[in-house]
């Protein structure tokens, strides 16, 4: 544990509070840079009319633009609960250095949600899931890979 942990924890925590109560999600982040808070959102699932507008992705959107970079390296989220399959994908690309959280996904499973089902999907086969998955390999679908690779001018990420 860092020296500011617990205070920007308690700061998602007090976002999903917050989010609550407009009718949001019980999650909260923060992003930090420097010991600067770069963005702050609470679970805009509901109020949005969006599945990907958990409070992890909020942030991470904000702290990109506000940085104007998609690379947010040198930078920590505090989350009020362990980040589900999807934020944590999102962080990973993120490039941010560290995650910080409070109640875990088995506590958000007691509170209804799927976050811990979803990690217990993933370690499954595709074909043993019960989202259905087809793979279809189908003749064109390296197309954009090669189109990517021999671009020189990209923005590697």
């Amino acid at each position: 544990m860092r020296k500011n942990d617990e205070k920007y924890l308690r700061e998602a925590i007090r976002e999903a509070e917050l989010s609550v109560k407009k009718g949001g999600g019980p999650f909260g982040a923060i992003l930090v840079k420097n010991n600067e808070v770069i963005a702050r959102s609470g679970n805009t699932v509901t109020l949005d009319y969006d599945p990907t507008a958990h409070a992890e992705v909020n942030v991470i959107r904000q702290g990109g633009k506000r940085l104007h970079t998609f690379d947010l390296k040198g930078t920590v989220i505090y989350a009020s609960c362990e980040p589900c399959p999807m934020c944590l994908g999102a962080i990973y690309w993120a490039n941010i250095d560290r995650v910080v959280f409070a109640a875990s996904r088995d506590e958000a499973a007691n509170a209804g949600f799927r976050d811990a089902m979803i990690y217990t999907e993933l370690t499954l086969p595709p074909a043993q899931r019960h989202l259905p998955h087809s793979h279809l390999p189908v003749e064109e679908r390296l197309k954009p890979f090669n189109q990517w690779k021999n671009l020189e001018d990209k923005t590697p990420y």
